[in-house]
């Protein structure tokens, strides 16, 4: 498995971030690191991603930041120049799937049925992101799904909380859960960091408890 991924897992919840100014992308940063999950999936649903993704990698070189909510190749050259280690899509774009196999980036493609995973799988990729996980079936589609490619790993993401993310975690072909539990946008705004570092150990405790 990617060295990356492999950082994924044993991080076991990845904080899917969306920040409205690269100000708060410092003490976001700490607040992960400080609660025990040093991982980052900063969504370019704004225009302040790449500076996040940019200044979370320089202060915290010890964090793992991707981008997510990626769209086009264009947005994949500028997350990677920022220095993200991995991309995550919300679908399948075969172009952009081959686009970052060919540069050797890491992608997990959102999928939400068989096709997509055949699709990824044709692209040589065995770990894909569920989404949206909850409304798309949640973890009885995935166990579904997961029966006949014995070789894929998912990283549902979507409706998944403090509550639900248990059960998710106890099944051994979940690499990872994403969640904006412990990142929500009004917390940001607020600039209530230490509410952020209490939910991050929390969900980083939940993680030790599921997988030991």
């Amino acid at each position: 498995m990617h060295e990356t991924l492999v950082k994924i897992q044993e991080t076991g919840i990845v904080p899917v971030v969306v920040l409205e100014d690269a100000k708060d992308a410092e003490p976001l940063a700490k607040a992960l690191c400080e609660g025990g999950l040093p991982c980052a999936e900063v969504t370019f649903r704004t225009a302040a991603a790449e500076e996040s993704i940019r200044i979370m990698v320089q202060k915290f070189p010890e964090m793992l930041v991707g981008a997510g909510t990626v769209l086009t190749t264009e947005q994949v050259d500028r997350a990677v120049a920022a220095g993200a280690k991995f991309i995550v899509s919300p679908g399948l774009n075969p172009r952009i799937v081959k686009y970052c196999v060919e540069k050797g980036i890491l992608i997990v493609p959102g999928c939400s049925n068989p096709s997509d995973v055949e699709q990824a799988l044709e692209n040589g990729l065995d770990v894909v992101k569920f989404f949206p996980a909850e409304q798309a079936g949640g973890l009885a589609m995935i166990k579904a799904m997961a029966a006949p490619y014995v070789g894929v790993k998912f990283m549902p993401t979507g409706g998944i909380n403090a509550q639900n993310v248990k059960e998710y975690l106890a099944y051994d072909r979940i690499l990872a859960c994403g969640g904006s539990w412990m990142v929500k946008g009004d917390l940001v705004k607020a600039g209530d960091f230490a509410k952020i570092t209490e939910l991050a150990k929390e969900a980083a405790e939940i993680v030790r408890v599921c997988r030991g």
